[in-house]
C-alpha cells in the first residue's frame, strides 16, 4: 500500500486536498469516486514528501508573503502574463511550504476553467471576501493589475501598523519579563534566606512581611501546581476567545479597556473609512461595502454593527441615522458620513476621515512609546518599595535593636 496526496473535487465543484492509502492510482481514484470526489491529480508520498507535508502544515502565511504574492502577480499581469502562468511562477519564488502547496492547488483550480477571484474564494481563512470582490471587480473591469496592487498596498499597510504596535510594545514586555523572572528567582532562591533571620528571632513581623514569606513558601513547595495552573489558564482562555460568546465578551471588553480600547477603536474606525471609500470608487454599493468591511474588521462587536447598518441601509435609511444609534461610533464619523451623502462625495469624504483616523493611530503609537518609560520607572519603583518594607527594614530594626 502506498500514501497518496489528491486534488479533487466536490458535488459543488469545490476544491479538496488530502491524502489516501490505495496499492495504485486507479484504485486510490476509486477509493475517491466512492466518496462522490471527482479526482484531478495525485502524488505518490515517500518518506520526503511526508516530511515535507508536514512541515507545510506547520508552516504559516505572514502578512509580508502576502504582500509579495499580490505585489509581484500584479507585475506579471500588467506585462500580459496569463494568471495560470504567473501563478506557477510565483511557486517557485514563495518561502512559506504551506503558501507554496496553495498556490499551486490555486494555479490547477484557474486552469481547470474557475476565474482567479473564484479561486481565491475557496480559501476565506486566508482571502476575505473583501480580497475576492476587489478582485472580481478587476476582471471585470479589464483592471486586474490595479487591484492587485491596491490590495498589495492594503495588506502592506496592515503590515506595517501591526509591525510599529509591536516595535511598541517589545521593550516593556521585555522588562516586564525581566521583572517576573527576577522577582520568581528572588522569591524561591534569595528571600528565605533573609526571612529565616526574622523567623528566627521571633519579634512579631509586618504584613507585608508575612505575606511576602507567605508567597516565597507557596512558590518553593508548589511551584508546580502553580505552573500547570497557570498554563490551564492560558488554555482555557485561549478556548473560551475561540467561542461566540467568549469571542463577544473579549472583543468588548477590549474596546472599553483603558488606554487599549480607544487605540483600537481608532484601528477599526480606519479600516472601516479606508476600505469603504476604496469599495465606494469601484463601484459596489454601500450595503455591499459595509457587508464585506465587516468581515475583516477584526472585532465582532464591530461586525455586528456594520452587518446590521447593511441590513438598515438596505431598508431606506441612511448611513448617518444607522450609525448614529450605535455608542461605539463616535460623532465624527457619522456627521463625515452625512456631508458626505449630501455633497454626493461619500468615498471621498471617507477617504479624508480614513487620513485622520490614520494620523491618530501613529500619533497614539508615538505617545505610547513615551509614556511606557515612566510607567516602567514606577513599576520597578513600587517593586523595590514591596521589597524594603517587606524585608530589609525589619532586619534593619532587628538589627538596631540589638
Amino acid at each position: 500500500m502506498s500514501s497518496y496526496r489528491y486534488q479533487a473535487k466536490d458535488k459543488s465543484g469545490g476544491l479538496v486536498v488530502g491524502t489516501v492509502e490505495a496499492a495504485n492510482e486507479a484504485q486510490a481514484a476509486e477509493t475517491l469516486e466512492s466518496h462522490n470526489l471527482v479526482p484531478i491529480r495525485f502524488s505518490e508520498l515517500t518518506a520526503l514528501s511526508s516530511l515535507d507535508a508536514i512541515l507545510s502544515q506547520l508552516s504559516r502565511v505572514t502578512g509580508k508573503d502576502m504582500v509579495i504574492f499580490f505585489r509581484q502577480l500584479a507585475t506579471l499581469v500588467n506585462a500580459q502574463v496569463r494568471i495560470v502562468t504567473a501563478l506557477k511562477i510565483l511557486t517557485k519564488q514563495v518561502s512559506s511550504r504551506k503558501f507554496r502547496s496553495l498556490i499551486e492547488d490555486l494555479a490547477s483550480e484557474v486552469e481547470g476553467g474557475k476565474s482567479f477571484s473564484e479561486g481565491l474564494s475557496i480559501y476565506p481563512n486566508l482571502f476575505p471576501d473583501l480580497y475576492t470582490s476587489l478582485i472580481r471587480a478587476g476582471e471585470a473591469s479589464g483592471t486586474l493589475d490595479k487591484s492587485l496592487l491596491y490590495l498589495a498596498d492594503q495588506i502592506e499597510k496592515d503590515y506595517d501598523l501591526r509591525a510599529k504596535i509591536r516595535g511598541a510594545l517589545y521593550y516593556p514586555a521585555f522588562i516586564v519579563a525581566v521583572l517576573i523572572i527576577v522577582g520568581v528567582l528572588m522569591m524561591i532562591f534569595v528571600l528565605p534566606q533573609l526571612t529565616a533571620v526574622l523567623q528566627e528571632s521571633g519579634a512579631e513581623l509586618p504584613l507585608a512581611t508575612k505575606i511576602i514569606i507567605a508567597t516565597s513558601n507557596l512558590m518553593r513547595g508548589f511551584w508546580y501546581i502553580l505552573l500547570a495552573g497557570l498554563l490551564g489558564l492560558i488554555f482555557l482562555v485561549r478556548y473560551l476567545i475561540r467561542t461566540t460568546s467568549g469571542r463577544y465578551f473579549y472583543d468588548n471588553l477590549l474596546i472599553h479597556t483603558p488606554l487599549i480600547g480607544p487605540f483600537l477603536q481608532k484601528i477599526y474606525l480606519y479600516r472601516f473609512a479606508h476600505h469603504m471609500a476604496n469599495l465606494l470608487s469601484g463601484g459596489i454599493s454601500i450595503v455591499k461595502a459595509l457587508q464585506l468591511i465587516a468581515d475583516i474588521i477584526g472585532n465582532w462587536t464591530y461586525r455586528d454593527i456594520f452587518l446590521e447598518a447593511a441590513s438598515e441601509v438596505q431598508t431606506g435609511r441612511s448611513l448617518r441615522e444607522v450609525l448614529e444609534s450605535y455608542p461605539e461610533i463616535p460623532p465624527l464619523v457619522y456627521q463625515m458620513a452625512e456631508v458626505g451623502q449630501q455633497t454626493g462625495d461619500l468615498q471621498g469624504i471617507l477617504r479624508k476621515l480614513s487620513n485622520f483616523y490614520e494620523k491618530e493611530v501613529e500619533n497614539y503609537i508615538a505617545n505610547l512609546t513615551t509614556l511606557i518609560e515612566p510607567i516602567i520607572m514606577v513599576l520597578l519603583g513600587v517593586a523595590v518599595s514591596i521589597v524594603v518594607a517587606g524585608i530589609l527594614l525589619p532586619i534593619y530594626n532587628l538589627a538596631s535593636s540589638f
